[in-house]
């Protein structure tokens, strides 16, 4: 099981990785390229020394400066091609079982559906997909699926259950001990 601890800050990056993030994704929308680029090489380093990947969200030429495991893209942002060119870790977000088809076509190496629950987060997610909604996209693709949204450490076993294979939190992120919840939920 991924646990996808979605960070902006390193503080919360550290608590992640201590509390047993088994991936860190940086984003940073308020970041231009070479602003992220900079921001973001403590969180290389921090992921590195951990043994864990590192993804960059929206910007792939930042994840290729920063020699980023991979790189996570919204349905409408450019770079799929660039990404795949480069092997990276590709990612790709999804709503729907068309729009999960459509990212797996893209060649993500995984896609992360959602939202599943309301979310403080990302008030533009649009309408949650729920758990049937996620299991419906679990079953229309071979993509490894990380449920976002609304995740914590009481509902994680149900994505797992629905069959995601990770799940992505950004409030608990910042609490190792809610990360380490988040995990144990979801360990068989």
């Amino acid at each position: 099981m991924k646990l996808h601890c979605i960070v902006e800050e390193l503080d919360t990056a550290r608590a992640a990785v201590d509390g047993g993030a088994t991936v860190i994704q940086l984003r940073r929308k308020d970041l231009e390229t070479l602003d992220l680029v900079e921001f973001g090489r403590p969180f290389v380093r921090l992921c590195r020394d951990a043994g864990i990947p590192f993804i960059v969200n929206d910007d792939v030429t930042a994840a290729l400066a920063l020699n980023a495991d991979g790189v996570h893209l919204g349905r409408g942002d450019e770079g799929k091609e660039l990404a795949k060119a480069a092997h990276l870790m590709l990612g790709i977000s999804a709503t729907s079982i068309y729009e999960a088809i459509a990212a797996e076509e893209q060649g993500a190496t995984y896609i992360g559906a959602g939202p599943i629950w309301p979310t403080p987060t990302k008030p533009d997610a649009g309408s949650p997909i729920g758990l049937d909604g996620l299991a419906a996209i679990c079953e229309a693709v071979k993509a490894p699926i990380v449920a976002i949204g609304g995740i914590d450490a009481s509902n994680a076993r149900g994505c797992i259950n629905a069959g995601a294979r990770g799940v992505a939190v950004v409030r608990a992120s910042s609490d190792a001990r809610a990360v380490r919840a988040a995990i144990d939920a979801t360990a068989f």
